[in-house]
């Protein structure tokens, strides 16, 4: 339908990460300029994060404000809100948000909704998880992660019940898909450097756990590449424990299927995700959580309501399945949803989303990884080099670019930061006993922009 010159059309996209960004993208390229399109991107964070090198910063491989982007400096003709959503009605066509701090809701209406709202950490209702586990889904988990394990090793230098000092020295990760076997990698590597700074500690002492509930760490690369990087891994010093799902993270003590109980205060759960709870306010067709998209992306019965990323169940035309809950699926994602927002506004014809997955990658430590691109394997340096490659081109914005890659050069010639910022006193923060590294981060990303 062509536009009406009387009427705005209003966009609006509830979420800025791979999904909703590449749709605000494609969507300013085409539309923005244009007085009668009002786009509207909502976010809780206002900065972009390139989530694939989140472990990097666990690590203190890179500093935090690297691998984030500033929305307001990616999308310039495109209104930003930082803010919560608090309800989302299909049938009045409206989007409820407030920024933290408001005690009044703002209503925003629309013509066309996009909801890229992503995923959360799933921890299956198991006992203590919730409570006790450390995640990795955001950058403040990778600053705690990182935080937490600087302040085992500083408490382990002077315990001297041996106990005690077992279980500060014992870090567990749960889940053997990229983000668990990144992460242990990174961490294996980050805890065994920073060791030999404390004296009174010893490699020998270390305890890097990585359990899994089935018989496979990194399945989508396929059981050779699987198993390399398995002995890799195996051969600096993690342990795995296959085929024993987590029962319970209950007084510092990690329960398994078998019947086993490791003594640890270092659980990383990375071993389940579910979709944004936002959704269950919505009322409209589901799989597993996640809104049943037909092939353009729009959500069934629901004209003028789009969804992609991890919290929609996008049909594949070669598997017939939901597609998988891909960064590279999901900025395609974007780009077709965006084309077809635009057909739906000035008349055209719209894009069935068609992709196939070109490959997949993962680090696992001292410049080894494994790759399979196009059905072909790769692993050792070759597969460290392509991932690098292939993520520092994908990373938005030259400066940030610039950035990681001097970041890189840097890590070969100095060792890791060791750098533990203590807790921020009760008086001055009794909202929260998040470490001050975390208050710091967001007071530095909040004025990112302003750079």
């Amino acid at each position: 339908m062509p536009i009406d010159s009387k009427t705005k059309k209003r966009i609006l996209i509830l979420g800025s990460g791979f999904g909703g960004l590449y749709t605000a993208l494609h969507l300013e390229k085409k539309l923005a300029r244009n007085p009668d399109i009002e786009i509207t991107l909502v976010n809780r964070e206002n900065f972009f994060l390139f989530t694939p090198m989140l472990h990097e910063v666990a690590a203190s491989d890179l500093d935090f404000t690297h691998i984030v982007n500033p929305v307001r400096k990616l999308l310039r003709r495109v209104q930003f809100f930082h803010g919560e959503i608090r309800s989302i009605d299909f049938d009045k066509r409206c989007v409820l948000v407030a920024h933290s701090d408001d005690d009044h809701d703002h209503e925003l209406a629309y013509d066309h909704l996009v909801l890229a709202l992503g995923s959360v950490t799933n921890f299956y209702k198991l006992p203590g998880l919730a409570e006790n586990a450390l995640t990795m889904k955001s950058l403040s988990d990778a600053i705690r992660l990182r935080n937490h394990l600087i302040k085992n090793l500083e408490e382990a230098d002077f315990e001297c019940c041996g106990t005690q000092r077992g279980r500060l020295l014992t870090v567990i990760v749960a889940g053997g898909g990229f983000a668990g076997v990144e992460t242990i990698a990174a961490i294996n590597d980050f805890i065994r450097e920073a060791i030999g700074f404390y004296p009174r500690l010893s490699d020998a002492e270390l305890r890097i756990v990585l359990i899994e509930a089935t018989g496979a760490i990194l399945p989508e690369l396929g059981p050779k590449l699987g198993i390399y990087a398995k002995k890799k891994l195996a051969d600096r010093g993690v342990e795995f424990l296959m085929n024993t799902p987590v029962k319970s993270f209950l007084n510092r003590q990690v329960a398994l299927s078998d019947g086993t109980v490791i003594k640890t205060n270092t659980l990383l759960w990375t071993a389940g995700a579910s979709p944004n709870p936002l959704l269950d306010m919505v009322n409209c067709e589901k799989e597993r959580g996640r809104l049943i998209t037909n092939e353009f992306l729009e959500v069934n019965g629901n004209p003028g309501v789009w969804a992609l990323g991890d919290c929609a169940a996008v049909p594949d035309p070669a598997t017939g399945k939901p597609c998988p809950p891909t960064a590279q699926h999901a900025l395609r994602q974007g780009k077709v949803a965006a084309h077809n927002i635009l057909a739906a506004i000035r008349g055209g014809t719209r894009k069935r989303f068609e992709f196939k997955t070109i490959g997949a990658l993962a680090t696992i430590g001292r410049r080894t990884g494994v790759a399979r691109i196009m059905g072909v394997n790769f692993s050792g340096f070759i597969a460290w080099w392509m991932w690098r490659t292939i993520y520092l081109s994908k990373l938005p914005r030259f400066e940030k670019k610039v950035r990681v890659a001097l970041d890189w050069m840097l890590d070969l010639l100095f060792s890791k930061d060791l750098v533990q910022f203590m807790e921020v006193s009760s008086s001055s923060a009794s909202r929260s006993k998040e470490p001050a590294m975390i208050e710091v981060a967001r007071d530095r990303i909040a004025r990112v922009e302003a750079a």
